[in-house]
């Protein structure tokens, strides 16, 4: 059979199955044999042995037995090696363009989504498939996306590698004894063969690596790329797509709630403080990347979390360093060779160094990760021009331009090159996920905000008095305490005046914080200087958003201009 076919089952034929064991999570000494339901019909499967949902443990034995560069580090963590890939592939990920999407997507200038066609997707599948078949044995997961009991997405990850599996294992939601006995037909299926690579002469084909969606067929797959954040992505990905049609609203958000109940969502790009805020002693962690929010409130989209780890340390993030455990994977860090500790400083494999584990492994995680709807959104940008103000209270026009932006800036020492402060934009804070237009999303979730009442917020932790190599960065205690009078509901409650250009609202007061660096015109010695900085900065917004001003929402446009008028003023 090829790729992706399946044939009608005679009646009196049984389909062949594979005898393979599962992981009962309520009890974790106990594993039971069963018959899974994947059938050879499913999708031309002819593998010689299934392991299916294996419990780590036994993933632990087949990667340290079986694949190179496999360790068990000091503290329990299966550290391993993502092989030449140790990032996401953007360029090399496509959609298959077809009648189910072609109108439904966000395709071309500033899109993500690289159009293939069909006929290509099926290549790569059947190259996919047959590698995988190739093997002695793949491993298959069977998992939920999303808390949310109600929309809760089946999927089946098949792969070549255990790393891959207890990756997925760790950061899908693992299902019940009887759950897996009764999972039925996924609704998406990965087939990853990383390490095989694609044919580069396929039409489409640029590179060895393809990472391709089939949002008709239901299924994903991965060729040249080892990297395990491809199929989380992936996943976020079709999640974009699935939940917007259910009227649910798909985040690349942190999310965290009070002992009071009181839900706040965090949104921000790499360095922006994101996981740092978002991480409260005081309250309950949802989710630290994904969610989402329906009618009924929040969910955490994700069983497990994906931290990065340089620079980790037991001081500055207790939490995650606790969790790097018996459990956990750790991708592409550098240990010695005798003790097995892992040197978080040695970036020399990649800076992109990562720690995949199940979020019960964070001690304040609420579990199931579901919670009311959010109080307040909080969106972080760390402003390495020093004009936007430390925190700015939004209407919820703003609120969308803000979060359709998804600004922040680069400074020296975060990426090779950059000397002086680079204004990057990511629509809606994770442009490299959207399958819709970025405006769609907006909506809805203005639309939410205004229903629920929750305030949008713009809060920045980059510089004040001066741009960077001239200011200093917002003391991070100042913006905790920031933080903490937007939980508490206090700063709804001070004075506000509007600032020029941005038309932002800041507050006269914030408590413990000093109230002459609420302005940032105040902090600059070079008022001049700061007005040009203000305008430059104003005209990077405005041309970012020149991309999405030529899309329509409904027939008057309403919408759109609405949004276009929040925007600066130069």
């Amino acid at each position: 059979m090829a790729f992706g076919e399946t044939e009608t089952q005679p009646e009196t034929q049984t389909p062949e199955v594979v005898q393979a064991k599962k992981y009962d999570q309520n009890d974790v000494d106990k594993v039971s044999h069963f018959t899974p339901t994947i059938c050879v019909s499913d999708s031309a499967f002819k593998f010689a042995n299934v392991l299916y949902n294996l419990t780590p443990a036994e993933l632990y034995e087949h990667a340290v037995k079986y694949e190179k560069g496999s360790f068990i580090t000091s503290t329990g963590a299966l550290a391993t090696q993502s092989g030449a890939k140790t990032g996401r592939s953007p360029r090399d990920k496509r959609v298959v363009k077809d009648a189910t999407t072609q109108d439904d997507l966000w395709w071309g200038k500033g899109s993500p989504n690289i159009e293939m066609d069909e006929h290509t997707f099926m290549i790569n599948g059947e190259r996919a498939v047959d590698y995988l078949n190739c093997l002695d044995k793949v491993f298959v997961n069977d998992q939920f996306l999303n808390w949310d009991s109600e929309n809760k997405i089946k999927v089946r990850i098949v792969s070549a590698r255990a790393y891959h599996s207890l990756f997925m294992h760790n950061m899908c939601i693992r299902p019940t004894k009887e759950e897996l006995e009764n999972f039925g037909t996924p609704d998406f299926t990965i087939y990853n063969a990383g390490k095989f690579p694609c044919n580069r002469y396929t039409h489409y084909m640029t590179s060895s690596t393809s990472v391709d969606l089939h949002i008709a067929r239901k299924e994903m797959v991965i060729l040249g790329t080892m990297y395990a954040g491809e199929m989380k992505k992936g996943l976020f990905s079709v999640m974009h797509y699935l939940m917007p049609k259910r009227q649910i609203l798909s985040l690349h958000s942190g999310c965290n709630m009070g002992k009071s109940g009181d839900v706040a969502l965090f949104f921000g790009l790499s360095g922006t403080g994101k996981t740092t805020l978002s991480t409260d002693h005081n309250r309950y962690l949802i989710g630290d990347d994904e969610h989402c929010w329906s009618d009924k409130g929040v969910s955490n989209i994700e069983g497990g979390c994906y931290a990065k780890c340089i620079d980790l340390s037991r001081e500055k993030e207790p939490d995650i360093w606790n969790a790097i455990k018996f459990g956990a994977v750790l991708e592409n860090v550098v240990f010695d060779d005798h003790t097995r500790l892992v040197n978080y400083a040695d970036k020399s494999v990649t800076e992109n160094t990562r720690a995949a584990y199940p979020i019960e492994f964070i001690p304040n995680a609420l579990i199931p990760c579901v919670g009311p709807h959010p109080k307040n959104v909080i969106l972080l940008a760390c402003d390495a021009f020093g004009v936007l103000p430390p925190v700015s209270k939004l209407n919820l026009a703003q609120t969308m331009y803000h979060f359709i932006s998804g600004y922040t800036a680069l400074v020296a020492g975060t990426e090779d090159g950059i000397k002086e402060p680079t204004a990057t934009f990511s629509a809606c804070f994770g442009a490299a996920f959207l399958m819709l237009h970025p405006t769609k999303y907006a909506a809805m979730l203005a639309e939410k905000m205004q229903t629920h009442g929750a305030t949008g917020w713009l809060v920045n932790t980059g510089w004040s008095g001066g741009s960077y190599g001239s200011g200093s960065r917002i003391k991070l205690a100042y913006t905790r305490k920031i933080i903490d009078a937007i939980h508490s509901g206090s700063l709804l409650k001070t004075e506000y005046k509007k600032t020029e250009v941005f038309g932002l609202e800041i507050p006269s007061e914030v408590e413990e914080v000093p109230s002459e660096i609420l302005d940032p015109v105040n902090t600059w010695s070079d008022k001049n200087a700061y007005n040009e900085t203000l305008m430059k900065l104003a005209g990077l917004f405005k041309n970012n958003f020149a991309t999405f001003t030529n899309y329509q929402i409904g027939e008057d446009n309403k919408l759109t201009e609405e949004i276009l008028a929040a925007g600066p003023h130069c």
